[in-house]
């Protein structure tokens, strides 16, 4: 059988091609940024490998450091700040008795008393404040040692204990900054019973706690001869909350200040 070659065609040599394509491949190599992205990977991936070898007991102590910290954690939960909780409300029943019979009027300034300094073997709510500081009832005593103090003529302690009281929950936190205005407010300090009356009319505004004391700074900005801020606030209540206890009888302060 007969074979020939195209017109025009030359098969190349051997070496030809050899050559070719070895200079294909260095060119392409040369110039490819694909090859110096896997390159420099490598290279970064030796001196990461390099220096977890070094630092692998570092390493080793801060992966066990943050375990130990895990279950510790989970454990003081479980086996110290649960219990403490449960052991901290159950001391608080009786003072907590005892505060709400003083507040409806049951022989008010004793009960309070009973429920500052405790009774019945159970601790009151000072001890509580300074037994359990950090949890929940603990916190809570505070806000009810400030109130009972308040109460029974003690200002400065009611400031002391409501200023410690913290919360989250918008009715209480407005109330204790509040109470703290009339603490100031009865120990005739009327300048920073406004600041509080402001602070708690502010801090979360409510149908409830906001006109109440937006009507107490009011009327401790006119007693200051401020007219223009009792103004302010008494006009705050007319416009944002006209239908609450306090909008009804603002009229009357708005006249007196202007």
């Amino acid at each position: 059988m007969a074979t020939y070659n195209k017109r025009g065609y030359k098969a190349p040599k051997e070496k030809e091609v050899k050559e070719a394509v070895e200079e294909q491949v260095v060119i392409d190599e040369k110039n490819s940024t694909t090859a110096e992205v896997f390159s420099k990977l490598d290279e970064t991936a030796s001196k990461t490998e390099d220096w977890v070898a070094k630092n692998q007991k570092i390493i080793i102590g801060i992966v066990g450091a943050i375990a130990l910290f895990t279950v510790g954690y989970v454990a003081y939960q479980k086996f110290v700040a649960g219990p403490k909780e449960d052991e901290a409300a159950s001391e608080m029943f009786v003072a907590q008795q005892n505060f709400e019979q003083a507040a409806n009027g049951v022989a008010s300034d004793s009960l309070y008393k009973l429920a500052l300094n405790g009774s019945e073997g159970k601790f009151g709510f000072v001890k509580i404040a300074s037994e359990y500081s950090g949890t929940s009832a603990g916190n809570l005593a505070n806000y009810y040692a400030g109130v009972a103090y308040l109460n029974t003529g003690k200002y400065t302690e009611a400031i002391d204990y409501l200023s410690k009281f913290k919360s989250d929950d918008i009715v209480l936190s407005a109330l204790a900054k509040g109470a703290i205005g009339d603490a100031y407010s009865e120990n005739k300090q009327p300048k920073e019973a406004l600041e509080n009356y402001v602070k708690a009319a502010e801090s979360n505004k409510n149908d409830f706690t906001t006109p109440r004391f937006l009507l107490k700074a009011g009327k401790t900005a006119l007693a200051l001869g401020k007219k223009e801020e009792a103004l302010k606030y008494f006009t705050d209540i007319k416009e944002n909350y006209e239908n609450t206890p306090e909008g009804a009888t603002v009229d009357g302060l708005i006249g007196l200040s202007q």
